[in-house]
């Protein structure tokens, strides 16, 4: 297993007038290394699965912890992980942080679908191989008993 790491850096857009970053711009934030993780990590793209395999994943959970602010200037490290990988769905572990510093806990569930009927669908065995590179250990060895 390894994570996925994208760093961040946090803009004046995605700042309150206190110079916080706002809850909701995270949303934006996660969507975007999630896209990423696709392109770079699993070596599709994103856009390529949605226009030409007519795959989509929509996020069908979230659970988040906002454990610190973070700041306009800050430069945020994404890790990405798999924590469980089912037929159909993959459970993400998303961790923020700045600087060793933990701001954000994030469980994540994407669910594969064909597009167009808008119906659940089994992940690609192309996709599925590459995703389990990012399958968390613990996870790993729950998932052989």
């Amino acid at each position: 297993m390894s994570a996925y790491q994208r760093e961040v850096l946090v803009r004046f857009a995605h700042c309150d007038p206190a110079g916080i970053v706002f809850h909701a711009r995270y949303f934006e934030m996660i969507n975007g290394v999630v896209e990423d993780w696709f392109e770079d990590g699993l070596e599709v793209s994103f856009a390529g699965l949605l226009h030409h395999r007519n795959l989509a994943t929509p996020t069908v959970h979230f659970t988040v912890d906002f454990a610190n602010p973070s700041m306009m200037g800050d430069r945020l490290t994404f890790s990405l992980e798999v924590v469980e990988l089912g037929k159909r769905s993959c459970h993400l572990a998303i961790t923020v942080s700045c600087r060793g510093e933990e701001r954000v806990r994030v469980k994540q569930i994407l669910v594969f679908t064909d597009a167009k009927a808008n119906k659940a669908k089994p992940i690609p065995a192309d996709l599925l191989r590459r995703i389990r590179h990012f399958l968390n250990k613990d996870a790993e060895d729950r998932s052989k008993k």
